[in-house]
């Protein structure tokens, strides 16, 4: 088969039987141009080694195994898999795990399926992982590029910049560890079911070195979830909210300024490296104290 489209997605669930799941977060691809586009800007080629979550019934896993040196897909509706397997039973270099994917060691799959290769993610995400799935990509930290399929108000967050609404602590996060590339937006009109968002397919480029030392990323991460838990309140009250059991307000007050920061300031104003400097700061001045820990 070399497309699936709107005709073969209803043949094929219908010859098996299948309803899709709104809990799995399910819509499938049904416009051929997508997969391929997809592949294309990714990069992909046959020294790549792939990890695919979500394949559903495999119109991207199918362009993917063209192009690729090796497959892993990983599906978690046993439903799925005898679908996957008929139609990727001529594709050698092509594998389908029946797995949580959140629930996997990324770095030893992909270590063990394939080796020697140039690991990326490819995948049309199911809508109700998007975070988590990102989340471990990110923290597996063996992947070259990530090019994925997520609803666009998700990528727009990613993709956003102090001052924003959108802005927040996810997007911090991903900064942090990537670069994030929105390559472009996917109608509802090329899914079955057709959902009622817009998708967009978003590269992130891990960064080769990190921005912090690795050591202080827990605090880094402590202060942004602080700053961003209750986003109407001052940088000075947000602050206060997590770590005043063990500091005075004033002393919070005194650290943002010593900074260079306004503690009227909120959270979604704030710079990754105002984060980091923030966080240095309480490191040297706080953390004997322990709220850091």
């Amino acid at each position: 088969m070399e497309r699936i489209g709107a005709n073969a997605v209803r043949e094929i669930l219908g010859r098996h039987g299948i309803k899709l799941s709104k809990a799995l977060g399910q819509h499938f691809l049904i416009d051929g141009n997508i997969p391929e586009k997809i592949v294309r800007l990714a990069g992909i080629d046959k020294s790549c080694g792939i990890l695919e979550v979500g394949p559903g019934i495999g119109a991207l896993t199918l362009e993917i195994s063209r192009a690729a040196g090796y497959v892993t897909a990983v599906e978690l509706d046993r439903r799925l898999l005898p679908i996957l397997a008929e139609l990727l039973e001529d594709r050698a270099n092509t594998e389908v795990i029946h797995a949580d994917a959140l629930k996997l060691d990324l770095r030893s799959l992909v270590e063990e399926k394939m080796p020697g290769l140039q690991w990326q993610v490819c995948a049309n995400l199911p809508y109700n992982i998007t975070s988590p799935a990102i989340s471990a990509f990110l923290e597996a930290a063996v992947f070259e590029s990530i090019t994925i399929m997520i609803q666009r108000e998700v990528a727009r967050r990613i993709c956003s910049k102090p001052g924003n609404p959108e802005y927040g602590s996810f997007t911090v996060f991903v900064n942090y560890h990537s670069e994030p590339e929105i390559l472009f937006d996917v109608s509802p009109d090329c899914f079955m079911p057709k959902p009622n968002v817009w998708s967009s397919v978003i590269k992130l480029k891990p960064r080769e070195k990190p921005l912090l030392n690795p050591e202080h990323e827990r605090a880094f991460f402590k202060v942004v979830r602080a700053a961003f838990a209750q986003r109407r309140k001052t940088l000075s009250n947000a602050l206060f909210s997590a770590f005043g059991s063990t500091l005075e307000k004033g002393d919070i007050t005194r650290i943002i300024e010593e900074c260079g920061f306004d503690p009227l300031a909120r959270g979604e104003t704030m710079r990754i490296s105002d984060f980091s400097l923030l966080s240095e700061r309480f490191i040297k001045q706080v953390d004997e104290n322990g709220i850091l820990k």
